[in-house]
């Protein structure tokens, strides 16, 4: 395995991967999302991970806030008022579990150069959604259901990439889609994002335990622990602070921070 794969970790990178996890978790709960699309620029930008073990290591610590999250949010939203979309989220995850296997493989495979232009162009994508969902109103398509079926599945794939190859929930692509396919309330939208999200992140996880770059989660499993904590502990402190800030200000911001680190990134040698 090549050691920038495994980078050394030192005892005084603790507080600095809870500072920073505390950051994006901040982030993300200001605008009700995970900020995981923020955690990987600081993960290759900051700590110093390869592209793909960055990926990684998104990916273990989102899986930990995503199992956190869940019953929370779970708590706060009927189950009866979840269990009648149930075919909504079965309609996602025919596509996004699929998406999912296919996408890792798809970044195990590829050049780190190319990875990193990849996820820089993910990154733009990411940044458009949060100011397509945020600043405007997500209507509804109204298709009939011989029409949202096979657009659910063609939906939930390309989800399921996007979440794989970053190493992110997918939920800043998955609220809008359910909204706007299934004509889902935005509050039941969120949780049954996590829904969808957990098995789909499972998966990806599961295809990249099988590659030799999986090592980086092992070799600094502390480093993860910490990060993942400081989101969580961050995104209790975001959502208290939700509606503070005037979404018209706070996510042009947020979306420039992703842009810049998409530009920071296309540039990564």
């Amino acid at each position: 395995m090549a050691t920038d794969l495994l980078p050394v970790r030192s005892t005084r990178s603790m507080p600095l991967a809870f500072a920073a996890g505390g950051a994006v978790g901040v982030l993300g709960g200001m605008i009700g999302l995970g900020g995981a699309e923020f955690r990987l620029p600081l993960l290759i930008g900051l700590c110093g991970f390869a592209a793909l073990s960055a990926v990684i290591l998104n990916k273990a610590m989102s899986l930990v806030v995503v199992v956190v999250a869940l019953p929370v949010r779970l708590a706060a939203v009927p189950a009866a008022e979840e269990a009648v979309h149930w075919p909504v989220a079965v309609n996602l995850l025919a596509g996004s579990l699929v998406g999912a296997w296919a996408g890792a493989a798809w970044a195990v495979r590829m050049r780190s150069s190319t990875l990193y232009k990849v996820l820089a162009g993910l990154m733009v994508l990411m940044a458009a959604a949060l100011l397509v969902t945020h600043t405007t109103t997500v209507g509804t398509l109204a298709l009939p259901l011989g029409a949202q079926v096979p657009l659910g599945v063609v939906a939930g794939f390309g989800i399921g990439v996007v979440a794989a190859v970053m190493g992110v929930a997918g939920g800043e692509l998955l609220i809008p889609t359910i909204v706007l396919l299934f004509a889902v309330d935005i509050k039941a939208a969120g949780s049954l994002s996590l829904l969808v999200s957990l098995p789909t992140m499972l998966v990806a996880f599961a295809r990249y335990s099988r590659d030799g770059s999986f090592g980086v989660l092992g070799a600094n499993l502390r480093f993860a622990l910490v990060m993942a904590a400081g989101s969580i502990a961050g995104a209790v402190l975001g959502g208290l602070l939700l509606g503070v800030f005037s979404d018209l200000v706070l996510i042009p911001v947020l979306a420039a921070i992703l842009f810049v680190s998409a530009v920071k990134l296309a540039r990564h040698d």
